[in-house]
């Protein structure tokens, strides 16, 4: 049988598509481009009304260019508005999230035309809930060269414009015993940087019992390495971090241990209190801003990435300007930018008072623009630095620990790690490498 995954949204439900895709391989599918395969794996995201809409489109192209496909659809829009994603064409199942580590097993009963396929995928055994069945990844699987390692999943923060909550469910965190099996295979495999992930990160082994912590998790991911006494092989990039879950004590593991990126995403979402209030935003700006200040001053070269949305209801001109006003001074280093995206559901949706959509598009150009200062002015602090970094696609391209992605002279596989040395900024990011590799 010859399948596709696509995959829509955040490094979790990439993290979901990534175990599906060796369960396929487990089982000897054969993996092809949408438009040639047997049954095609939609994993979608819910987080804005854009989100839904890419879905769609995509479900509609696959079917009209591969009207035999069968569509399989999962992830956080199947599992909010599942009879809508179920009258799309070709679309054979819905999928919820609590439900996808049983996927490929739905494939195979419900879906494939293929006996034997049925027939073997009925008898494969899944892992502790994190849908991996074997050691069949390796870098470069379906391009990748980072491992995606799921830690949690679900989140219970009454954010008022998020639906999350709504399709993930309750915080579920995996034990630290198993996290440090499944990083074990992980290295077999070859590969050499992990990006640890979760619905709400931050809130990783409240829920187990004895209770933990993000850093205990660290720590253990920490110690791991250290048993081998070398300078570690592998790095850990850790993904998006609410910031009230950003302790002093992760900073400082990040800055005292070399297995770990310097690399920060901590989404600030407003920076007028009066906003963060209406979201229902557990910090001020007061308490983001000494938090990212103290990020660079012990770690001056990370990355610190931030999301930021406008178009909020009630957000006023002065809000905006409380915004813009604070981004074009902050350390930060680069932006996603959301446009207000209404969820029915959310208490957000119930509120009036919403800007005009001329002014939300103005205000999103803004700070667009004021994003790319901020990245200029990183790019700029890093000129002739040298970076430990691991070589991606065909050797040429080159991501650092604090996120930069250079191009390098050709001459070095995938998945190798080698020190380069940025030579310049424009018209694209280049480097040059200096010594041996460093596989």
């Amino acid at each position: 049988m010859k399948y596709a995954v696509i995959t829509f949204g955040c490094r979790v439900n990439q993290a979901d598509s990534q175990a599906l895709e060796e369960q396929f391989a487990a089982v000897g599918a054969q993996c092809t481009s949408a438009e040639s395969a047997d049954v095609v794996v939609v994993n979608t995201c819910s987080v804005t009304a854009s989100a839904d809409q890419g879905a769609r489109q995509t479900i509609r192209r696959i079917a009209r260019l591969n009207p035999c496909a069968r569509i399989v659809v999962a992830g956080c829009y199947a599992s909010r508005e599942p009879a809508q994603v179920a009258e799309l064409p070709n679309v054979a199942r819905t999928v919820c999230n609590d439900d996808k580590p049983h996927l490929l097993r739905i494939v195979g009963q419900e879906v494939a035309a293929d006996a034997d396929f049925a027939e073997v995928t009925s008898a494969v055994r899944f892992g502790d809930g994190d849908g991996s069945c074997g050691a069949f990844i390796k870098p470069g699987l379906a391009g990748r060269t980072a491992f995606t390692l799921r830690v949690q999943t679900g989140c219970s923060e009454p954010c008022s414009y998020c639906i999350i909550p709504e399709t993930r469910g309750m915080p579920r965190s995996t034990p630290i015993a198993s996290v440090l099996r499944e990083l074990r295979r992980v290295r077999a495999a070859g590969f050499k940087e992990v990006v640890l992930t979760g619905v709400h990160l931050g809130s990783y082994g409240r829920d187990l019992s004895p209770a933990t912590s993000l850093f205990n998790l660290l720590a253990a991911l920490r110690d791991e390495l250290s048993k081998e006494g070398a300078e570690p092989d592998l790095l850990f990039r850790i993904s998006s971090l609410e910031p009230m879950d950003c302790t002093p004590e992760i900073v400082d593991l990040v800055s005292d241990s070399a297995c770990f990126a310097p690399h920060f995403h901590l989404p600030l979402q407003h920076a007028s209190d009066a906003m963060l209030r209406a979201m229902r935003r557990p910090y001020d700006n007061r308490y983001y801003a000494s938090l990212v200040d103290r990020i660079r001053r012990v770690i001056p070269n990370a990355s610190i990435g931030s999301d930021v949305i406008t178009g909020f209801p009630g957000e006023t001109d002065a809000h905006f300007d409380e915004l813009a006003s604070y981004l074009e001074h902050s350390p930060l280093t680069h932006l996603h930018v959301f446009p207000y995206s209404d969820r029915p559901g959310t208490a957000a949706s119930r509120m009036g008072n919403r800007p005009e959509g001329t002014v939300v598009k103005e205000r999103g150009t803004r700070l667009r623009q004021i994003g790319k200062l901020l990245n200029r002015r990183f790019l700029d602090s890093q000129a002739g630095t040298l970076h430990r970094g691991l070589t991606l696609d065909d050797g040429t391209l080159v991501v650092t620990g604090n996120y930069l992605k250079v191009r390098v002279p050709r001459g070095r596989s995938r998945n190798e790690w080698v020190n380069v040395r940025l030579t310049a900024l424009a018209p694209e990011l280049t480097g040059e490498l200096i010594g041996e590799s460093l596989q």
